[in-house]
């Protein structure tokens, strides 16, 4: 193969320690915890708050709501805390909707069936 001199075997290597490059022959800048691309509309770094979220919306599912509930707060209270230790990461409002509507649902949905079994029991 004919070569050029001083130039590197590797087109994508720099000619400055080896190291390797992009398509314009720059070194690659070091992995930084960088925000999503969606601007934080969906969390997908935020798994628990992403999921918080979501289940938050099956508690309103009667009765069947009351275990869906109980996860969403715990994992919207997991999500805030992952949101917290990693600020550069979103999910902090999809968090809070599992902890307020998830735990909301679980105590309307609890004391709708005291409620009905109370009823039930005084007739």
């Amino acid at each position: 193969m004919n070569q050029i001199p001083n130039q590197p075997s590797n087109p994508y290597q720099t000619s400055n320690g080896g190291q390797p490059a992009n398509a314009l022959g720059q070194p690659p800048h070091p992995q930084q915890n960088q925000g999503d691309a969606t601007g934080g509309l969906i969390p997908y770094k935020n798994a628990p708050a992403l999921i918080a979220y979501y289940i938050s919306l099956l508690s309103l599912l009667p009765i069947l709501g009351i275990p869906f509930g109980v996860t969403s707060f715990i994992l919207g209270i997991i999500g805030l805390k992952k949101r917290k230790a990693n600020p550069v990461i979103k999910g902090a409002a999809h968090a809070w909707i599992g902890i307020i509507l998830g735990g909301g649902t679980t105590v309307f949905w609890v004391a709708l069936l005291i409620i009905i079994f109370g009823v039930a029991a005084a007739s």
